[in-house]
């Protein structure tokens, strides 16, 4: 009798995620879900213009940065990449554009993520790793510091760059 209340349950348990997981309807432009035709075997597929999912609307964020590191590579003039990982909070979210800008001694870089707005996605953090070129031709010796999206580090040229 344990065994067939487990099978149940687990049954139940299962139908209960599919069923969460199912896509909703999509509707053709122009019509509400009442305007659908009633033969399910009909379907739309979303255009690219706008996702299935409703208004089309993006929202944008900051990556979230863990760690960054620099690399000076052998050559001359020295090139330096900052090497950022992190992650993303959901399935749905991505990478978006990548800046960087000089202040003095500071190097300053934002990555930008992107989600639609009102998707349903995996609740699993997804890692990312970005490596970033910094325009460094032309720098004087000295000690510069990196900052991504509020996590800093530094390195060091020790000679004239250019």
């Amino acid at each position: 009798m344990k065994r067939l209340s487990l099978t149940v349950g687990i049954l139940i348990f299962a139908a209960l995620v599919m069923m969460s997981c199912s896509l909703p309807p999509v509707v053709a432009p122009g019509q509400t879900p009442a305007e659908q035709p009633a033969d399910s075997s009909q379907t739309t597929s979303p255009t690219t213009e706008e996702p299935a999912s409703g208004t089309g609307a993006i929202q944008n964020g900051e990556a979230i940065v863990e760690s960054v590191e620099v690399l000076i590579l052998e050559s001359f003039p020295v090139q330096v990449h900052v090497v950022v990982k992190g992650y993303l909070p959901d399935g749905c979210t991505t990478l978006d554009q990548v800046t960087s800008r000089q202040e003095g001694n500071e190097f300053i870089v934002t990555i930008t993520t992107q989600r639609p707005a009102d998707a349903m996605c995996t609740a699993a953090l997804v890692p990312y790793e970005e490596v970033v070129p910094l325009e460094v031709e032309g720098l004087s010796a000295g000690q510069y510091t990196v900052t991504v999206n509020g996590v800093s580090a530094t390195f060091e040229l020790a000679v004239d760059n250019g």
